[in-house]
Parts: C-alpha cells; structure tokens; sequence
C-alpha cells in the first residue's frame, strides 16, 4: 500500500504562486519504481492532468498549456515531490490531487489518470482575480 499526503493549497491572488507538496509512504512506496502526477478538477469536470514526476530519474512531464507556470520536483531522501505553480490565473483553481503509479505495471502511460494505483486526498487551491 501507498499512502499520499497533499499539502499547500490555499487561497492566492492572480499572478501569484504556491508550492504544493506530496509526501509519499507506505510498505511497498520506493522512489525507484513509482512516478507520481499531480492532476485537478473542477466540479462538473474530468480530472485533468497537470505534470508528473519520476523520482528515480528525476524526469518530468508536463501538460502544454501549463508548461513554463508550473514546475515538478522532487526531495528523493524526504520521499515527497512538489509542484511549484507561478503566475496563478483564476482558472487555475481547482483541487489539486497527487497521484502514484508503478512504472513497472503501466510504463510511460503518466497522462492517464486511470494509470494510477494510488491517490492522495487532495488539496483546494482557489485564485481569486
């Protein structure tokens, strides 16, 4: 079992930025076989994917149009990734969830969010205009 704990959430102004973190644990977490994603909703939509993270190798993968705002990293040692979120617009706010997956069971399907085994509480971040 995995166990994700999302923190940093909050409430924030357009054009400014917060750092959302996610610590992992459980029996069977190892940074060497999972990736983690961050991905949001809305309520009435689809969750989204926003970026993911593998935390052996340390690539990262992003959605397009969130490129170059929105920055995943992780703290291998702390077994915790982060999502740094700059230049916040009003869309932006959505609840915000940490996923993982082992990328030995679904390789590099890290846009899907049905390729996750597991999932985090998650976290409310609201910009206001």
């Amino acid at each position: 079992q995995v166990q994700l704990v999302e923190s940093g959430g909050g409430l924030v102004q357009a054009g400014g930025s917060l750092r959302l973190s996610c610590a992992a644990s459980g029996r069977t977490f190892s940074t060497y076989t999972y990736r983690l994603g961050w991905f949001r909703q809305t309520p009435g939509k689809e969750r989204e994917f926003v970026a993911a993270i593998t935390p052996d190798t340390g690539s990262t993968y992003y959605v397009d149009s969130m490129r170059g705002r929105f920055t995943a990293s992780r703290d291998n040692a702390r077994k915790t990734v982060y999502l740094q979120m700059n230049n916040l617009k009003p869309e932006d706010t959505a609840v915000y969830y940490c996923a993982a997956q082992n990328v030995l069971s679904h390789g590099s399907r890290w846009g899907e969010d049905r390729e996750y085994d597991y999932w985090g509480q998650g976290t409310q971040v609201t910009v206001s205009s």
